[in-house]
């Protein structure tokens, strides 16, 4: 599995949505800015986020872009899969139905097996994961950076 440029900008963009929650649309341009992420490259995956139901837009002087859901109920698999498709696939590894022409021997039906269960967990962790907890992981990593800092 390798996630892409492509993937781990979308993640960036949603995670800084996420942290701007409830303010209202945010200009792509800021979000850009933020994330060090080409504005023009930034609003190609807001198109295909957006028809995948995980961000509104605003037009407009005040428009932008914000999330359709909360951060609670946006996942790190839901902004994956929307930008870069199925997370793991495997050749052979279809549809029971498909499984019999495909798979010619119970040697390779274990391996193909063992790849299903593998792109399962996978998609578990990725589904676990919502943009709010990575919020909450960011504000306590930055709440233990500035425990550490010492004024004179």
């Amino acid at each position: 599995m390798r996630i892409s440029s492509r993937g781990e900008y979308g993640v960036r963009a949603l995670f800084d949505l996420a942290q701007h929650y409830g303010e209202g649309p945010i200009p792509l341009k800021q979000i850009a800015e933020r994330q060090d992420v080409s504005d023009h490259y930034l609003e190609q995956l807001m198109g295909a986020l957006r028809k995948a139901g995980l961000v509104v837009s605003v037009r407009g002087a005040q428009g932008g872009y914000e999330l359709a859901r909360p951060p609670e109920a946006i996942t790190i698999g839901d902004v994956i899969r929307a930008l870069e498709g199925p997370v793991l696939t495997v050749y052979g590894a279809q549809a029971e139905t498909e499984r019999a022409e495909t798979v010619d021997s119970p040697e390779r039906l274990a391996l193909v097996e063992t790849w299903k269960k593998l792109s399962q967990r996978v998609n578990e962790v990725l589904d676990s994961v919502t943009l709010a907890h990575v919020c909450d992981e960011a504000a306590r990593m930055k709440a233990r950076d500035d425990s550490f800092m010492y004024h004179i």
